[in-house]
């Protein structure tokens, strides 16, 4: 039976847990916040889990943050992931009070999806932040089928249900099975910027003429300027709210 374990306790499966692939496109890894994500293992080891399978085989991985927060919509930023990473080491830093995590990714080898283990690794971050004396647990989740509609509106999408009231995109409903809600929707969660050059090596695609441009596994179109030579990836995310208390 798979375990879940903290790298507080466990602080040998840091290495593990980094080369464990996620099946994320190429372009995904080159956000410039990348860094702050890379050290959560060392600044917060006690919010950072691993799924460990039978043979010791990290098989999932899930990444949280305490951060400050005042419980209003307004105080979670339209910059998502990439704004809220940075508060959490400001707050490390100042020593500020932070009654809330911030869940910043969850991972399942792909091998080893459509096993309900994405489910197990959220309800586990949970049951760690409210062990933790958290109030609330946030996120800004990645609608995992908004892919396949790059051009709707995300905030059309995220209020698409399905006959039982949850939502149709998969991960937004994993999320909602546990009692998270969705709060709204931040614009410019992650923004990936690159020469033509560069985009050109992440996705295999020419970049070759002006405007917007459709790649594989983004959530909105790329922004593409020939005379600038560069691309700009902006992407929105749904910010979800789990009460613990």
């Amino acid at each position: 039976m798979a375990i879940i374990v903290t790298l507080a306790d466990r602080p040998e499966l840091a290495d593990s847990v980094r080369a464990m692939p996620t099946g994320l496109p190429a372009f995904m890894l080159n956000d410039p916040m990348g860094w702050i994500f890379a050290s959560l293992a060392s600044l917060f080891p006690a919010y950072q889990l691993a799924l460990v399978d039978d043979d010791g085989t990290v098989i999932g991985h899930g990444h949280s943050a305490p951060i400050p927060w005042d419980g209003t919509p307004a105080d979670l930023p339209d910059q998502g992931w990439d704004d809220v990473l940075g508060r959490a080491v400001r707050a490390h830093v100042a020593r500020r009070p932070t009654p809330a995590v911030a869940a910043f990714q969850v991972a399942v080898l792909p091998a080893r999806r459509g096993q309900g283990l994405s489910r197990l690794l959220v309800s586990a971050m949970r049951e760690n932040a409210r062990a933790r004396q958290h109030t609330d647990l946030v996120a800004p989740v990645r609608p995992s089928g908004k892919d396949a509609e790059p051009a709707t509106r995300l905030e059309e999408y995220a209020q698409r249900v399905r006959d039982d009231g949850l939502p149709v995109d998969p991960w937004l409903r994993v999320h909602a099975r546990l009692g998270a809600t969705i709060i709204k929707v931040c614009p410019a969660s992650m923004a990936i910027a690159g020469s033509l050059e560069q985009w050109r090596e992440w996705t295999g695609l020419p970049f070759d003429r002006d405007g917007t441009l459709i790649v594989s596994g983004a959530l909105a179109p790329v922004h593409v300027s020939l005379i600038h030579n560069h691309a700009v990836y902006v992407e929105p995310n749904v910010w979800m709210h789990h009460r613990l208390a």
